[in-house]
């Protein structure tokens, strides 16, 4: 293990996980860092845990014994939570891949994370949101399950059909919305831009972590961040030798046009200048899709300011926008 490789406390809730994800759950934590503990929880006596029982031993997993005494006790929880916590407090670790489907573990992830740890959570389509939202990172396992099984299938040469229909399932299964993300990398650009910055690729893929602890590229058929972005109308990469930084596009014609047509209404108000509310009225009724965040800025009145010839006077009930030669 490197010096500064990141060391994680891997916890498999046995009970609301199948074994087959046990590869992928592997593959992907292999990106975050060194795996120091693999400890999976559950009672290993119940024939429904059996498939469980042929992996542990190859994949160097330690199984914590939980005996179902009482009906609707979940013993596995609470021994995992302490567990955890122990680990926590011995202080050999930098973070924690918690497995599991259950909201149960909601708690102990925020206070994972309360301590500093990277909290890294894994579970099938039907985790609910509160556990998604607690994790730093969230991965969902029939997404990794999809994308092995897509290796498998180039690897093995075994057709486009299967490949095409694992492509069409994974498509129905995006959870964060496409004009959502759009949306809130134009806000991140937006930002930078009124405090004179770029914005950087890693800064967007961090900042959509810290928002969607759920967002993956690879849920939308990408397997890198700027080929996602770059698939955006709306959205640039640019490429400086190695750095990448994300802007927006502009159609030049179209704001050409634009500002004509802003710059004609308030000339056409005459000296005492056009109402600001509305002149956002007339350039929404005639530029359907129009949205000043595309062109950088937060609000109407900064983005008509910016433009040549006019500026924005405010009078006691209401701003006005007046034509300077």
């Amino acid at each position: 293990m490197k010096d500064n490789e990141s060391r994680y406390a891997l916890l498999i809730d046995a009970d609301n996980v199948s074994a087959k994800y046990i590869k992928p759950i592997l593959d992907e934590l292999s990106k975050y860092g060194n795996v120091t503990y693999k400890r999976i929880y559950g009672d290993f006596t119940s024939t429904r845990l059996s498939a469980w029982k042929d992996v542990l031993l190859e994949n160097s997993i330690n199984p914590i014994q939980q005996y179902s005494y009482t009906y609707g006790k979940n013993a596995t929880d609470s021994a995992m939570i302490i567990d955890a916590m122990d680990i926590l407090y011995s202080g050999k670790v930098d973070g924690f891949c918690l497995v599991s489907s259950d909201s149960d573990f909601t708690r102990l992830a925020s206070r994972l994370r309360e301590s500093g740890q990277n909290v890294i959570g894994m579970g099938e389509d039907k985790t609910p949101t509160a556990f998604r939202q607690a994790c730093n990172i969230f991965t969902t396992l029939e997404l990794l399950l999809e994308d092995s099984e897509e290796a498998d299938i180039e690897e093995k040469g075994e057709g486009k059909l299967k490949a095409a229909l694992l492509a069409d399932k994974k498509e129905k299964q995006e959870k964060t919305d496409r004009e959502q993300i759009e949306e809130t990398v134009i806000k991140i650009i937006t930002e930078n831009e009124n405090n004179g910055k770029e914005t950087e690729l890693g800064e967007v893929g961090s900042r959509l972590l810290k928002i969607y602890p759920d967002f993956d590229v690879r849920r939308y058929g990408y397997s890198m961040l700027y080929k996602f972005l770059e698939a955006f109308p709306k959205l640039k990469v640019n490429r400086q030798g190695t750095r990448l930084t994300v802007s927006m596009y502009e159609d030049p014609g179209r704001r050409d046009n634009l500002e004509k047509y802003i710059v004609n209404l308030v000339q056409s108000a005459g000296k005492q200048g056009a109402d600001l509310g509305m002149v956002g009225q007339r350039i929404h009724s005639k530029f359907k899709d129009f949205r000043v965040q595309d062109y950088g800025y937060s609000q109407m009145k900064n983005y008509i300011g910016s433009i040549e010839h006019l500026r924005i006077e405010k009078t006691e009930n209401h701003m006005v926008v007046i034509y300077e030669k």
